[in-house]
């Protein structure tokens, strides 16, 4: 199958492509490199070395006889040269990475969230635009997230796919399906909610083959593919801005560093293995929807925790301490998430939990390539809102000047 990923050389997308390729599919990667350069924005690099684009493909050939083509272009700015790409390489699918990910980079200031939108929506809406002016039937897999939902349920297990509501007036109530309703926490998870929109007008209006994976947070580092060189090795993102949740205490646990938690920790998650979000993809791209089925939407995830369950986890493993501050999101401090997840073990996934083995793997990552990080930026500094910190700051020696300490059992506004 020839499969264009869009976004292939990032966090998720690189070994989804190596993945994708192994598993006997025509891979084609298109990336404009932006997260590289944001690295050089924040100062802050991946924990692993990240190699050339050229050098990593090289390397996978050199090492499996695989070839993955590479085309440096971004799909936010450059529709021309994404329709013509099309034309020429005519994907029967096109998975769609090619978004900025974070939710506190969006966040930082006015420029990040307007690159976030800009970026974001306008990718999408080119990539959908240039299929449907293109003619060809090309499958889109894009990667979403299930924060577009926010982190509370209302009681209600959040549907793989649709809700089944009830609309009632005067005269009569009618039954029908809904898309679960979004609530954007960041700048980021709204260009997400906007996405859906765009899936569901093209979809509906242009007969376009959409299916949107809601992904829990991804934890671990390598795949089987990324782990067979170092010059093929994933992203290792440690810093505030990019580091998820999970990632960030093994990192700190291998250094040393306290395990950072914000606010009560009482907020819970979805998470996900990187060995599950490639395998998820693949399913996702052998099992299309119909033509003008609607779009598909899948909740990619296998296990939800709350954060403090987390750290107290990855704090009996390493002997870590655990350090609470002041939540820079505008969020519940306690929330419960029920998700529905059977349509991907119904189609044959395997899921990785959360288990001793692969967090000491992934904390043996983090310890190998300890030198590396910068502990100034552990510490997450964008704030959802404008305001005084109202917790009392904490000097932690060797890391940071002064950090909001937040002391479970008192409200922080």
């Amino acid at each position: 199958m020839k499969i264009m990923v869009l976004g292939g050389d990032g966090f998720c997308g690189w070994p989804t492509a190596l993945y994708l390729s192994s598993r006997g599919h025509d891979v084609l990667i298109v990336d404009n490199l932006s997260r590289r350069d944001i690295d050089n924005e924040l100062g802050c690099g991946s924990l692993t070395p990240i190699s050339p684009v050229m050098t990593r493909l090289a390397a996978w050939k050199e090492l499996t006889g695989f070839s993955i083509r590479f085309v440096n272009l971004d799909a936010a700015l450059e529709y021309d040269r994404l329709l013509a790409l099309i034309n020429e390489y005519t994907p029967e699918v096109a998975v769609h990475f090619a978004e900025q990910r974070s939710a506190p980079y969006s966040m930082k200031s006015s420029k990040q969230k307007r690159y976030t939108v800009n970026n974001n929506l306008n990718g999408t809406h080119n990539l959908l635009c240039a299929i449907s002016e293109s003619g060809h039937d090309i499958h889109v897999v894009h990667l979403g997230t299930m924060g577009v939902y926010g982190y509370g349920t209302a009681g209600l297990q959040i549907p793989g796919g649709y809700l089944k509501v009830k609309m009632t007036d005067e005269k009569k109530d009618v039954k029908t399906n809904i898309m679960y309703p979004p609530r954007p926490g960041s700048v980021y998870h709204l260009t997400k909610c906007q996405d859906a929109l765009l899936f569901q007008y093209y979809a509906g209006n242009d007969f376009l083959r959409i299916t949107d994976l809601h992904q829990g947070i991804v934890w671990g580092t390598n795949t089987s593919e990324t782990a067979l060189d170092e010059r093929l090795i994933n992203r290792f993102d440690y810093d505030g801005d990019y580091g998820t949740v999970l990632n960030r205490f093994l990192m700190q646990a291998a250094i040393g560093h306290p395990l950072t938690v914000h606010g009560t920790g009482g907020q819970t998650r979805a998470f996900i293995n990187i060995h599950d979000t490639v395998r998820c993809v693949e399913l996702a791209v052998l099992n299309p929807p119909v033509i003008n089925e609607g779009v598909k939407i899948i909740n990619q995830m296998t296990e939800t925790h709350k954060i403090r369950d987390l750290a107290k986890i990855v704090s009996s493993l390493a002997g870590a301490p655990i350090l609470y501050l002041e939540n820079p999101r505008n969020e519940a401090a306690e929330n419960d998430l029920a998700v529905e997840n059977k349509y991907l073990l119904n189609l044959g996934l395997n899921p990785t939990t959360l288990e001793k083995g692969r967090l000491l793997e992934v904390i043996g990552i983090a310890k190998k390539y300890a030198g590396r990080c910068d502990t100034s930026r552990i510490i997450c500094t964008s704030r959802w809102r404008k305001g005084e910190i109202s917790a009392k700051p904490q000097y932690i020696r060797g890391y940071q000047k002064y950090v909001p300490l937040y002391v479970p059992g008192e409200e922080t506004k």
